[in-house]
């Protein structure tokens, strides 16, 4: 296994890209997690109303 300077240079370099292309992600993900929760929470606060029931059944 070769340990030479240029070969650690080149992996550090892969790594630099990786990581700026996972930060450029994380707002997305961020987002859509923040969406998925609003969604959640908006479905459980709608109350159990029967739609079949109309005002001049009553």
């Amino acid at each position: 296994m070769s340990d030479s300077p240029e070969k650690r240079s080149e992996w550090r370099a892969i790594f630099y890209v990786q990581a700026r292309v996972a930060i450029l992600f994380v707002p997305v993900v961020a987002s859509l997690l923040l969406i998925a929760a609003l969604a959640g929470n908006d479905r459980k606060s709608v109350p159990d109303l029967d739609r079949t029931v109309t005002g001049s059944v009553r």
